[in-house]
């Protein structure tokens, strides 16, 4: 695919532009624009979220950085710059904070309203979230990537083509082949009562 780059749309912001520079140049000027146009906006997002300034920071060079490396994939036919990026910075806050463990501050509203519940509801509910997490962790990384993109993130199975580049039917099969595995792999780890 490469050098047969599709037109670029009719009508363009500034960022599509720059965007498009660093996917078919590797132009590390656009890209130092890039960052310094979505770099406060995107922490701005972020803490907005509850997280800490620094850890926010963080999250924002990861996900500039993945948006350099994942250049090739941008398609201004499907997207904006601006709204590929913030995708991106809202995946790795996603990613980060699944893999800490720490709840996203919708579901901290949640826990504060629910009412209170029996402490072995509780306890059960622990051990099938721990034995689902290392199902997740059992599957081959690309089912897991498209389960955990598509009911994790929320993505449709068109998002997730847009966002990475593969093929509808590829996304669909991961999927399936992941459930299929996943529904193996709890039963076999479902502790018998």
């Amino acid at each position: 695919m490469k050098g047969q780059r599709v037109s670029e749309p009719s009508e363009v912001t500034e960022e599509t532009r720059l965007m498009l520079a660093v996917r078919d140049q590797r132009d590390k000027d656009a890209f130092a624009r890039l960052f310094d146009l979505f770099a406060p906006r995107l922490k701005a997002m972020i803490m907005k979220g509850g997280t800490p300034a620094a850890q926010a920071e963080d999250i924002v060079q990861d996900a500039m950085l993945s948006v350099w490396r994942k250049a090739a994939q941008f398609d201004p036919h499907r997207a904006q710059a601006s709204g590929w990026i913030y995708r991106i910075a809202r995946n790795r806050m996603i990613d980060i904070a699944r893999r800490e463990a720490r709840p996203v501050p919708q579901e901290l509203q949640t826990e504060a309203t629910a009412p209170e519940e029996d402490p072995g509801q509780i306890l059960g509910l622990s051990q099938e979230t721990d034995l689902l997490r290392q199902a997740l962790a059992a599957l081959p990384q690309k089912q897991r990537e498209m389960i955990e993109r598509a009911y994790l993130g929320e993505l449709t199975h068109q998002e997730i083509t847009e966002e990475t580049g593969l093929p509808l039917g590829t996304i669909k099969s991961r999927i399936r082949l992941g459930l299929e595995r996943l529904r193996h792999e709890l039963k076999d780890l479902r502790p018998t009562p």
